[in-house]
């Protein structure tokens, strides 16, 4: 099996739990894979005989979700390790 992994610890904050449900059930609906979210992580599972998405366009789902939940102000996608990505909370510049 072919596993991709996707790094959601900053994501869970607040109301992070319906997020990260809805995020999960997001990812249900685009690729056809099987789905293990764990405390910090969502995997992503592929058999062999199925292609995952490339990296490209799995990265484009996950802005897009961000974008769909209005989130794309505070958070971004970021690549991690090989096969893997990161949502991570966006720096804020306090000016004064």
């Amino acid at each position: 099996m072919s596993k991709i992994g996707i790094d959601i610890s900053e994501l869970r904050t607040g109301d992070g739990d319906e997020v990260i449900e809805a995020l999960a059930e997001f990812l249900r609906d685009k690729v056809k894979a099987e789905i293990d979210v764990t405390s910090g992580e969502i995997i992503l599972e592929y058999e062999e005989t199925k292609e995952a998405p490339s990296k490209a366009h799995l990265r484009v789902l996950l802005r897009k979700f961000l974008h769909k939940e209005e989130l794309k102000e505070w958070f971004r996608v970021i690549a991690g390790k090989e096969k893997a990505f990161i949502i991570k909370e966006k720096r804020r510049v306090t000016g004064e």
